[in-house]
């Protein structure tokens, strides 16, 4: 630190003394402190986010974490309608299921801490780590697994699309179950790795982010590449659709236009393959808009998320390697005994702002919006509307105790006359059927419409009558004596 300081016995204001908190836990390498040439170490108290941003950075950092409440409900919602409704109303597929579990991961990251409101700090100048705190193990965790799992999956989405559009190749069982194996089985190796080497702790907030040391190579730089290879294997396939788009046009225009009058089969053919070329891109295209436009916010967002955290790193690791860049804000702090607010311009320039800050928080925070959005259908609601329909209809079926109770006369049970009754002049109107009434009639003799009995009178201006059945295998059988006139 600078003279002025030197001046003043022990750690002046708000400064800890860093003796008098013993290494014994936490995350030490978070401790923000600085040596003095009076061989003391005089520490800034935890958590240091609370002395280089305003007062409201920690009340956004919470309206970030709920943004990401009413994400997850909304995953959870597509989850469940993916499970209960037919594929008519939602039109699922693997490859958006596991991308919402993806997503459903990187959202209980900021959801954990919520419901558990854990204490950023072990002590006075420590923040915790995943060994000292379980919630900042957990929300570290899945955090940093979620963001693996994500953009891998994205991944897998692009990689789908590029061998249909570019290779017409459909992916089949080996591609679902290779697919199965890589979105799920690579994230939990990556986060076992960047957990055992790197590990979690409370950088800013109440999540936990990975550390610094060693960070780049087991989880930025595996993450950047795996955005880097969506990135370029998407505009590759942009690339051919325009490929084939515009060949479809010049091909139309060289089949059309021919100077001898005469027809150009190789031109027509040419044009004719074109033109089914592009067709068959267009349709992949319409089916598949949705998850082309979600891939490009997801990969902007973690590559946004990734630049930031590590322009943190860097600026962090700059500051402790050159503390006299910080000798002005830490004057400024003790001559103001701690008031933040009046050294706030000072420590703008050793941090990212806090604009870019809750930028990346907020985008983070959107995913599960942008997928209900993208990936979720308006027949998804109809289809719960008809579920709970159908559930009530159910249960206001009202059914007569009648009904349930079975005749002592077994033949009225059906209401059928089985047996004749020549003894009853008029027709028992209690137990004969509709189809029985109509062989009954009161003066007896009104025409009986399906007796066997009844003799056939053909109608005057009819030239047609019935006639005995022949045998099909009849060998004398003649075509003109059934037309003939009679």
């Amino acid at each position: 630190m600078s003279a002025p300081l030197l001046n003043i016995p022990g750690c002046p204001a708000p400064f800890k003394l860093e003796s008098d908190y013993p290494a014994t836990g936490g995350f030490i390498q978070g401790r923000a402190c600085q040596s003095l040439p009076t061989n003391i170490t005089c520490c800034l108290p935890c958590p240091m986010t609370d002395w280089v941003y305003p007062d409201n950075f920690s009340r956004l950092s919470l309206i970030s974490n709920w943004l990401n409440v009413g994400g997850l409900i909304l995953c959870l919602f597509l989850l469940l309608s993916f499970a209960a409704l037919p594929v008519e109303k939602t039109r699922r597929h693997y490859l958006s299921i596991c991308l919402i579990g993806a997503i459903i991961l990187l959202q209980l990251g900021f959801v954990i801490p919520l419901g558990a409101n854990p204490g950023e700090c072990y002590d006075a100048i420590t923040p915790h780590d995943m060994r000292s705190d379980t919630s900042c193990a957990l929300s570290g965790s899945f955090l940093l697994a979620g963001g693996f799992a994500t953009m891998l999956w994205v991944f897998i989405r692009v990689l789908s699309m590029h061998l249909q559009v570019c290779w017409d190749i459909v992916p089949g069982h080996v591609f679902f179950f290779g697919s199965l194996f890589a979105g799920w089985f690579i994230p939990a190796i990556l986060l076992s790795i960047a957990l055992s080497l790197t590990g979690v702790s409370y950088r800013f907030g109440k999540t936990c982010h990975i550390n610094h040391d060693k960070s780049n190579g087991d989880f930025w730089g595996p993450l950047l590449a795996i955005a880097a290879a969506a990135s370029i294997l998407q505009f590759i396939t942009f690339g051919y659709c325009i490929h084939v788009y515009l060949k479809s046009l010049m091909a139309e225009g060289t089949g059309s236009g021919n100077s001898s009058g005469l027809p150009s089969h190789n031109g027509s053919v040419t044009a004719a393959t074109a033109r089914a070329a592009y067709r068959k891109v267009r349709r992949v295209i319409a089916l598949q808009w949705r998850g082309i436009a979600l891939i490009l916010i997801i990969i902007v967002d973690l590559v946004f998320f990734s630049v930031i955290f590590l322009s943190m790193d860097a600026q962090t690791q700059n500051n402790m390697k050159h503390p006299e860049k910080m000798e002005a804000w830490l004057e400024c702090l003790v001559e103001n005994g701690g008031d933040k607010n009046k050294c706030l311009d000072l420590a703008s320039h050793l941090v990212v702002n806090e604009a870019t800050v809750m930028a990346v928080l907020v985008l983070l925070s959107w995913n599960g919006y942008w997928i209900t959005l993208l990936v979720g259908r308006w027949t998804m609601v109809t289809g719960w509307f008809d579920v709970l329909r159908k559930r009530l209809r159910k249960k206001r079926e009202f059914v007569s105790v009648d009904a349930r109770r079975l005749p002592q006369d077994a033949r009225t049970y059906e209401m059928l006359s089985s047996t004749p009754r020549p003894h009853l002049k008029t027709p028992d109107t209690s137990v004969i059927s509709p189809i029985d009434s109509i062989h009954h009639t009161d003066q007896g003799n009104s025409p009986d419409y399906f007796g066997r009995d009844a003799n056939y009178s053909s109608p005057v201006s009819s030239f047609s009558s019935p006639k005995a059945p022949q045998s099909v295998m009849q060998r004398d059988w003649d075509p003109r004596s059934t037309f003939a006139p009679k």
